[in-house]
């Protein structure tokens, strides 16, 4: 993986994970914030994964 492919997700990453600490401070924790947080995070991050392991087995 290139630097700027890392970098990129690690920017991602920490803009995820901002942004749910934002929705849990603003609405408190319950069982559908918990969902929308897991939710969300295999909407963002399968597609990284998939492409990651794309580009390391192509090497």
């Amino acid at each position: 993986m290139r630097k700027y492919n890392a970098f990129r997700i690690s920017c991602i990453a920490l803009l995820w994970l901002f942004l749910c600490v934002l929705l849990i401070r603003t609405k408190g924790i319950s069982g559908l914030i918990l969902f929308e947080i897991a939710v969300s995070g295999i909407i963002v991050f399968v597609p990284l994964y998939k492409q990651w392991k794309k580009e390391s087995k192509g090497k």
